[in-house]
């Protein structure tokens, strides 16, 4: 079983040039769909998300389902949607969008991933800037689509930074493919190696660095948070309690400084402390937590 040494290769390091310096967590994308076993091994060889695809049922052999949402949620990860049939659909520009928006979200409410989280758009070739404008029309059309979930791009770093400018989108997950070598500050998810194994599974290997949007199957809200059939409730003396305490970008910022002192750290335990304390903030901007 090939685990992959974290501590020999520096997935749990900061990208030289990218990732705004933030504290990185690994994590892989693969076609191949996680079993409930695999998703454990891949969590156990030290990954704390997993990019999948959110395609339709022709696509099958590659495509995010109930069950494996549940498995890699159960293996205490995290999950990064994205939505990929063809390597250039973007430049079809803003009718490829439409129809693909309308798939993702479908797909979306099957898995049960819930609103607020994000999708991504690959655009997974060499884009020219000839091809700007309608990547950027099929963004926004995909948006338009997928109301309650944020749009995300994934592409080369001339790609991030572009969509970025132009305020397409609000999550960006930048390949080193066709990057010649830059890496964005804007980028939410870094892909640094592809076509490797992790758990005997082949995978493209990423950090991330915050505001990637992921989820996973125990975040869905209820419907119904009053399940009495016969509800007669008190009036809710303080209707904020429950809220979100603090903004995700504010929570960024302090997450920056507690990776600081988790790499200054001299021993695990206080390394675990600055994850714990992570963790609370994370909470209390409503970001899932990230397992040591």
């Amino acid at each position: 079983m090939d685990t992959y040494n974290l501590t020999k290769y520096d997935a749990v390091k900061a990208p030289d040039g990218g990732g705004n310096g933030t504290l990185a967590t690994p994590g892989i994308d693969c076609s191949t769909p996680l079993t409930a076993q695999t998703a454990k091994n891949v969590a156990a060889a030290g990954y704390k998300f997993a990019a999948r695809y959110l395609v339709p049922q022709q696509y099958a052999w590659k495509r995010l389902t109930p069950a494996e949402a549940k498995a890699i949620t159960d293996a205490g990860m995290q999950i990064v949607s994205v939505y990929e049939t063809t390597a250039n659909r973007p430049a079809g520009g803003a009718s490829a969008g439409q129809s693909d928006g309308a798939a993702a979200l479908k797909e979306a409410r099957i898995v049960g991933q819930p609103p607020g989280s994000a999708i991504y758009f690959a655009v997974d070739y060499d884009a020219q800037p000839k091809d700007y404008d309608e990547i950027e029309a099929y963004l926004k059309a995909a948006a338009s689509e997928i109301p309650g979930y944020s749009v995300g791009v994934y592409g080369s770093y001339a790609v991030v930074e572009e969509m970025h400018r132009r305020k397409a989108c609000s999550h960006f997950w930048q390949t080193y493919a066709w990057s010649r070598g830059k890496t964005s500050d804007h980028a939410n998810i870094y892909q640094y190696q592809n076509g490797t194994q992790v758990a005997g599974v082949a995978v493209d290997l990423n950090r991330s660095y915050g505001g990637e949007g992921w989820w996973n199957a125990n975040t869905n809200a209820n419907p119904n948070p009053n399940p009495d059939p016969n509800p007669n409730p008190d009036p809710d003396p303080d209707p904020s309690e429950g809220e979100n305490e603090m903004s995700q970008q504010d929570a960024e910022k302090i997450i920056r400084f507690l990776s600081a002192a988790y790499f200054a750290a001299a021993d695990q335990a206080s390394k675990d402390e600055f994850n714990r304390l992570a963790n609370e903030v994370r909470k209390a901007a409503g970001i899932p937590p990230v397992t040591s």
